[in-house]
């Protein structure tokens, strides 16, 4: 294959706004936290750019796309470093089907890698030990993460050569499983086995910069054209509808998060707003190459319904999903995911495709949530007996910024600071 270099341009433009998404996302959940914690957050972000960037170049690439293994996993050994991904035999550069070459496919899912693992931090905000979250994220995007891409993308149990393509081929586009579900299912773990921050659900604990949140969400929804325009692997017709279906899903998804707003709580807000394009960013992924724009628009104002009413749970349930991972990315991914066998346009059930689509559909769903619960599990338990999962109840009531880090993100919060200022 020759190489295209438009097509080139597109992906190493692509993978440069999907990872543009990490920072935003930094962004969106410190203005969430309060004042006092704005750093360790961001950080949890940037940690997990760190870890995920050196572990992908080793053994990522390889476990995700390598040789399979049991239909679970590549095998880590067969391009380990990217040795054999990158050149031929003669030395020139491996060249895909699309005309990419292979190291820019590398540069891309790299990108998927990082911003699911920080994904994961928002359950865990205020009261975790940084670095216990630094090992969390290189063992867990390669027990859980690489795996699941495999299965998925790989050619592995849940791609369209594995044993439920019989029935109807699975389709994830960009992410559902491998991405949100995968974050969410693993967001609920560690919210239960790391307990609930100091003061949860007695104590306010509002976002302490929303201005910081509504600009990580518009970093966020331009960088997600990256994650699904580029998902097309070419700059053509495809790309361009995943585009406007990514556009339509969470316009529509903004709009029922703030009509739920208005109705139960009689404000329609900044916070909410924000949430609402994750939530129709969210939903979109898995869906965006398979629908027609109008029904991307019934599959994002549904999602922006359901994650509005979801964030509440943890509040009835006892969990402290402090910034909203299960609620959002878990519920939009799974409503993604399922939806798909309702507005597919060859596939849907209301396309005229029958029940299998969405047979599949669900069984991939309940699959991957399954696997990230119980390999999730593990490792959160294993790192809870040696390391420690919590910081001191002094460093997370005085502040985890301070403590951890010692410094802080605005000078007003170091100690004694406020005293001096309101005195003089």
């Amino acid at each position: 294959m020759e190489l295209d270099t438009g097509a080139t341009a597109w992906m190493l433009m692509s993978a440069s706004l999907v990872l543009l998404m990490t920072p935003g996302l930094a962004l969106f959940y410190g203005g969430m936290v309060r004042g006092k914690s704005v750093l360790n957050m961001m950080m949890m972000s940037f940690g997990a750019m760190a870890v995920v960037g050196v572990v992908y170049v080793l053994w990522g690439w390889s476990m995700s796309y390598g040789s399979d293994v049991g239909g679970i996993i590549g095998n880590p050994f067969e391009q380990f470093g990217l040795s054999g991904a990158i050149y031929d035999d003669a030395g020139e550069f491996l060249v895909d089907d699309y005309g990419v070459p292979g190291i820019v496919g590398v540069a891309f899912q790299s990108t998927f890698a990082i911003i699911t693992t920080a994904l994961i931090s928002g359950a865990i905000a205020d009261r975790v030990k940084f670095g216990t979250w630094m090992v969390y994220s290189g063992i867990w995007v390669t027990l859980c993460y690489f795996p699941m891409a495999h299965m998925v993308w790989g050619g592995g149990l849940l791609s369209g050569d594995g044993p439920f393509a019989s029935i109807a081929a699975p389709i994830d586009f960009a992410g559902g499983t491998v991405v949100h579900i995968n974050a969410g299912a693993a967001a609920l773990v560690l919210a239960l086995v790391v307990g609930k921050r100091k003061g949860f659900g007695t104590e306010p604990m509002r976002p302490h910069n929303l201005p910081f949140v509504m600009l990580g969400a518009a970093l966020l929804w331009f960088g997600w054209f990256g994650f699904n325009a580029g998902s097309a692997f070419t700059a053509d017709g495809f790309a361009g509808l995943a585009w406007v279906n990514t556009t339509s899903a969470t316009a529509a998804a903004v709009i029922g998060w703030l009509v739920t707003e208005k109705i139960r709580d009689g404000h329609a807000t900044s916070l909410g707003a924000a949430s609402g394009v994750v939530a129709g960013l969210v939903a979109i992924t898995p869906a965006a190459g398979a629908l027609d724009p109008v029904g991307s628009l019934a599959l994002g104002v549904v999602a922006g319904v359901l994650s509005a009413l979801a964030v509440g749970l943890k509040y009835r349930l006892g969990f402290d999903d402090s910034l909203d991972v299960v609620g959002v990315h878990l519920v939009a991914g799974l409503w993604g995911t399922v939806g798909i066998g309702f507005l597919a346009t060859e596939t849907g059930l209301f396309y005229g495709g029958g029940v299998n689509q969405l047979l599949v559909q669900v069984i991939i769903a309940v699959v991957a949530v399954a696997f990230s619960l119980v390999v999730t599990a593990v490792i959160a338990l294993a790192l809870k007996a040696t390391m420690g999962w919590r910081v001191s109840e002094d460093a997370e009531v005085g502040g985890i910024d301070l403590a951890v880090h010692g410094e802080t993100g605005y000078e007003t919060i170091q100690q004694g600071s406020v005293i001096k200022e309101v005195r003089a």
